[in-house]
């Protein structure tokens, strides 16, 4: 992935969008949010001031060619439930509240969002079909492969030939920063993940967890080739400068974005 200007957005964009697609990873630049939310606070589950919000929102919008209204993001809640939109919405207010960790949708012009801090923003693009998708994976999301669900959403509902579809993971909190205890572990192996490719022992139950890694194995496990999988190694808890991240904040502080948006010519 490379770093990229929209207007005054700069983000990471990724190969999988295309002429078909607009597809990116937003960084903390560039908004209207002030400490600790500086500057380009996406989320709206924050302490944030809801206007600064809506204005970071809206720039980020008018950057890549569309408008606050077409902005989608719903309720996460760190599961494995997907909102599909397969039919035009003149409006998507009602689905704001709804709970669940991804959209999938055939519709252009949408512009579909996952909310992330540390957890792992996947997108994913069927250009063949004209189908894409965001995905959020914490570790709870993780062990429930709503990476795995995304790609058989996109089969099941609209047909798409897993060898199409094109996945991106975006940048999430390493291996370097992610200590997690024995219930995650636990969770993981309950699950039937392979635990042990994609952690490493600290000691006194603490385990190095890279969360990246595991849904890069889920999307494999989906039937993603590894040509189809691109993903950005960035730390967002090494990178302050670049990214908001939870852990190293002390939960205060802001959101980026994976985002995608079928163009209007699909």
């Amino acid at each position: 992935m490379e770093m990229q200007k929209a207007g005054k957005i700069q983000y990471l964009k990724p190969a999988l969008g295309g002429r078909t697609a607009m597809a990116g990873f937003t960084t903390r630049h560039e908004g209207v949010s002030r400490p600790p939310y500086n500057s380009l606070n996406l989320g709206s589950n924050t302490l944030d001031s809801p206007h600064s919000v809506e204005g970071n929102r809206s720039l980020l919008a008018r950057s890549i060619g569309t408008t606050l209204d077409r902005f989608l993001t719903v309720t996460q809640v760190h599961g494995t439930d997907l909102l599909v939109i397969d039919t035009p919405n003149p409006e998507f207010s009602h689905f704001l509240k709804l709970e669940c960790d991804g959209i999938v949708t055939n519709q252009p012009g949408i512009m579909i969002a996952v909310c992330v801090a540390d957890c792992v923003p996947i997108l994913l693009h069927d250009p063949s079909k004209g189908v894409v998708a965001a995905l959020h994976a914490g570790w709870q999301g993780t062990v429930g492969n709503i990476a795995g669900k995304g790609i058989e959403a996109m089969a099941t509902m609209f047909g798409c030939n897993r060898k199409d579809i094109r996945a991106a993971v975006g940048p999430s909190i390493s291996a370097c920063c992610y200590e997690v205890d024995a219930p995650v572990r636990d969770a993981f192996k309950k699950s039937g993940a392979a635990w042990d490719l994609f952690t490493q022992e600290k000691g006194e139950g603490k385990w190095m967890l890279d969360l990246a890694a595991a849904n890069r194995q889920l999307l494999s496990d989906a039937g993603l080739a590894p040509g189809q999988i691109e993903s950005q190694e960035l730390c967002v808890c090494c990178n302050q400068e670049l990214f908001f991240s939870y852990r190293r904040d002390g939960g205060d502080t802001g959101r980026q974005v994976g985002f995608i948006m079928l163009a209007d010519s699909q």
